[in-house]
């Protein structure tokens, strides 16, 4: 049953390389046709000042995607490694993925704040969730 858990963790990783893949093709494009010397885009205040917003977007998703996530990786790999995966950690994995890359299209493509926070909102909830299952198990039941 772990090798279900690993599916959705591969998926997360997958989402970033997606994002992070989009990110460069939006700014080298964007610097190719104006003509942006990369010394220019030398730090991420320069960026923000030389590339307009709909360019730093998914740059701006790309670090989100360091931040909640880093504890779900953790808590999928505890959850594996202690041999406590079960049927409502795989469904709770999945749901935390696919509310992220929701939060993720809408964040790199339409950045409307509502839908932002509502996808950030509902798959940071389910992370809790698996956060606090796997405590109380680990914690309580053992």
């Amino acid at each position: 049953m772990s090798n279900l858990l690993i599916q959705p963790i591969i998926a997360m990783v997958l989402l970033t390389a997606l994002v992070w893949f989009y990110m460069y093709y939006l700014r080298i494009g964007y610097s190719i046709k104006n003509k942006i010397n990369a010394q220019k885009l030398s730090t991420p205040e320069k960026c923000n000042t030389l590339l307009p917003e709909d360019i730093n977007k998914p740059s701006n998703n790309f670090k989100n995607l360091f931040e909640a996530p880093v504890i779900f990786y953790v808590v999928s790999i505890l959850i594996i490694i202690s041999d406590k995966t079960d049927t409502v950690f795989i469904y709770l994995a999945w749901v935390y993925v696919i509310f992220r890359a929701i939060h993720s299209v809408i964040h790199c493509i339409f950045n409307s704040i509502l839908g932002r926070f509502l996808s950030y909102f509902i798959s940071t909830i389910v992370l809790w969730v698996m956060v606090f299952k796997f405590a109380f198990q680990v914690l309580i039941v053992t």
